[in-house]
């Protein structure tokens, strides 16, 4: 039986690829055999993710590539995939991870907080799904998956421009995938929940506490939870679906 995570000669770009669930969606995909670049802001970490990552691989394996690239930039990410178009001839999985927070209440949120938010969380997915799309279309290949979040969906209290910009991702990725769906390109998204990464491991235990109290599988979510999602929605398993949000949250928005 053929394996339906073997990504062996398919070509992915992950943005802000450069920690949590980022990181680990650019190590997975490699492990499983795809040609990956990432991108992200940070150039200095962004090239120490690459080589730990790449040291790690068969000596045979394609290697990641790392591009210093901020999403909320139109220009900056139609050059970067003129690049790997250039380097590597195609782009057959898209994964739009980058994302920022700067919570406020509204009554206290600066106007600068609204529009970085929505700039990177919301355009930065236009800015990237639009330099891939052409490309798909002419192969008549193509998974993309944009990575919204279960505050998109539900809202929350100081974090009115997060939700926006992640409801704005569900929005566009539906719009996207009617688009598209006849050329046997699929735009799908994924709301995780509370996932154990950087941001939630400086909260402390007893707000941990309270944050498992809502989710029926009483725990955190991981970085590799939402990872198997990616790798199925990329995978054959999934080639009849799209437009589709699936939330991985331990059951917290279970209606």
């Amino acid at each position: 039986m053929t394996d339906p995570f073997n990504f062996t000669g398919k070509v992915a770009l992950v943005t802000g690829g450069t920690r949590g669930i980022g990181r680990e969606l650019v190590t997975t995909l490699a492990r499983h055999g795809a040609q990956v670049f990432f991108c992200g802001t940070n150039p200095k970490l962004g090239n120490q993710v690459s080589e730990s990552i790449n040291a790690t691989l068969p000596t045979d394996a394609a290697k990641v590539s790392f591009y210093q690239v901020d999403v909320s930039d139109f220009k900056a990410c139609g050059d970067m995939v003129t690049d790997i178009l250039t380097v590597a001839g195609q782009i057959d999985f898209l994964i739009n991870n980058a994302g920022i927070t700067r919570d406020n209440l509204l009554m206290r949120l600066k106007e600068s907080d609204w529009d970085e938010v929505m700039a990177v969380n919301l355009k930065g997915c236009f800015n990237c799904s639009k330099a891939v799309i052409r490309g798909m279309i002419k192969k008549r290949y193509g998974r993309i998956i944009s990575l919204s979040s279960v505050i998109g969906l539900m809202g929350n209290s100081g974090q009115a421009n997060y939700a926006a910009a992640k409801a704005g991702v569900i929005g566009f990725g539906r719009s996207l995938a009617r688009e598209v769906a006849s050329r046997n390109i699929t735009s799908n998204l994924i709301a995780p929940g509370y996932i154990q990464t950087e941001m939630t491991s400086a909260m402390d235990e007893k707000a941990q506490d309270k944050i498992k109290e809502i989710i029926p599988l009483n725990r955190l979510g991981t970085v590799n939870d939402v990872c198997n999602a990616v790798l199925f929605l990329l995978s054959p398993m999934a080639d009849y679906i799209t437009g589709q949000v699936l939330q991985v949250d331990g059951g917290m928005l279970i209606a």
